[in-house]
């Protein structure tokens, strides 16, 4: 049997703890702020809740993630190495639960991230100076008709250079990440704040404004409470995603112990609030039934803006998009990369992906793995199909990082005081057991295909763990 505390023997060149507090705080922001909260309202105001109910959901699920973070500060004394719920999952349950977690991520949740959101960012582009098509002519070419790899060439070759541009800037330091990441986060909060300014103090009240042309028949769901709620928190928390990607740089981090659960909380406590006040600025300034007549093609934050400022106000929400997500598609591929570093240093991954820059002390193949298999999910326009299989992938591990701090807590390898242990605990797994059920009685085929996604990890586990004994 494996022994999953076993120490890790390195040589060579070792990673920088380069990353303080600050970097911190707005690395977790970044992620978790992205395109999320300029697209939710408009599903949202679909589901038929009222607004008051709207706004509940965002700050549930604000509270929820708060309660997973303080849930990540007790795990985080146990390792100061890379990878963190990597690192967790295998401290805590051995080598199979942290490799389903690493191999998950990487095939499909961390990569098909990176390849979701540089095509976002390249769309958005597209939508404001429209790209050529150089491959059109090869549109209709398929594999087995799900696969079209020459649709949209344009997008997609911008989009594989933009995740080939952050790639070169993450090969060379993480420092010089952290400070762009600083930068876009920087530029995507003043965007949002100014949002939220508009929406509150210079905007008539919903009453009085003038229905926007443009708007396609409401599609208003007429489904029980509790399902309407349910679905709307659903999709509320996959805006709050991503806040536990800091744990994955821990090993870049200064004083991780100390400053891990500490930058987590804060950025997750800055997402939350910008989230609440900014929706309630999209409610104050249209009404709920002009918000869920908006066209599937349009952004909702888009279509407020031009309310109150015209095509101008479009294009700002444009262009404060494509700064969100490019900020966030940094951070996701400085972090993500860590994970699969961290596993080809437990020899459980491809052994180069362990390898540390000599000169810029970056896990530079972990990157390289990570940017070729985006740019091949790019390609194959799959990564949105692949990301909603494992909708349930997520908080299937958030239960179990609920249950390992029970465990470590009750072993006593958890030492340091877990704020509202064990209460926060049991929140987080009736609320990852619900979440997992629904998903499975409302989209069974999904989410068994996602299931059998996440199990082709088998064979590669073992052929690593024959490979490393």
């Amino acid at each position: 049997m494996d022994n999953p505390a076993r120490p890790t023997s390195a040589s060579g060149p070792t990673l920088i703890r380069a990353v303080g507090l600050f970097t911190g705080i707005f690395l977790v922001a970044g992620v978790v702020i992205g395109s999320g909260v300029f697209k939710k309202i408009v599903p949202l105001a679909q589901t038929g809740l009222s607004e008051a109910w709207i706004v509940a959901a965002w700050v549930l699920a604000g509270l929820i993630t708060i309660c997973g973070a303080l849930n990540l500060a007790g795990l985080s004394s146990l390792t100061e190495e890379s990878g963190g719920v990597y690192e967790y999952l295998r401290l805590s349950f051995g080598n199979f639960a942290s490799f389903l977690f690493g191999w998950s991520d990487f095939t499909i949740i961390g990569t098909a991230s990176v390849a979701a959101l540089a095509f976002i960012f390249a769309q958005t582009i597209n939508t404001l100076l429209p790209l050529p098509n150089p491959l059109r002519h090869l549109e209709q070419v398929s594999i087995g008709q799900l696969i079209y790899p020459f649709a949209d060439s344009g997008i997609k070759i911008l989009a594989i250079g933009t995740i080939g541009v952050l790639t070169w800037v993450n090969y060379r330091g993480v420092a010089g990440s952290g400070k762009l990441s600083n930068v876009f986060t920087a530029a995507k909060i003043m965007g949002i704040l100014l949002l939220i300014i508009l929406g509150l103090f210079m905007t008539t009240p919903t009453s009085e404004q003038t229905p926007l042309p443009n708007l396609s028949t409401a599609a208003v769901a007429d489904t029980p409470f509790f399902n309407a709620f349910f679905g709307a928190l659903l999709s509320v928390f996959w805006a709050y995603d991503g806040w536990m990607d800091l744990s994955f740089v821990t090993g870049e981090i200064k004083n991780p112990t100390r400053n891990v659960p500490r930058a987590i909380l804060l950025g997750v406590s800055i997402a939350i609030g910008l989230y609440v006040l900014v929706n309630y600025a999209y409610l104050r300034v249209l009404p709920l039934p002009a918000l869920a007549a908006v066209s599937p093609n349009e952004i909702g934050a888009a279509v407020v803006a031009e309310a109150m400022l015209g095509k101008a106000g479009k294009t700002w929400i444009l262009v404060l998009i494509m700064i969100s997500v490019f900020g966030s598609l940094n951070t996701v591929l400085l972090s993500h990369s860590r994970i699969y570093f961290r596993m080809a240093q437990e020899r459980f991954f491809f052994a180069h992906a362990g390898a540390v820059h000599q000169r810029y002390r970056t896990p530079h193949v972990a990157l390289l793995f990570t940017f070729a298999w985006s740019c091949l999910l790019v390609i194959s326009g799959t990564f949105e199909r692949l990301t909603d299989l494992v909708i349930f992938g997520n908080f299937l591990f958030y239960g179990m990082l609920a249950a390992a701090v029970l465990k470590m807590k009750r072993q006593g390898k958890i030492t340091v005081p877990v704020t509202g242990y064990p209460i926060i605990q049991f929140i987080i797994l009736l609320f990852a057991f619900a979440l997992v059920v629904n998903t499975l009685v409302t989209q069974p085929q999904q989410s068994m295909l996602g299931l059998a996604l996440m199990l082709t990890s088998l064979p590669f586990y073992f052929y690593f763990k024959r490979k490393r004994a």
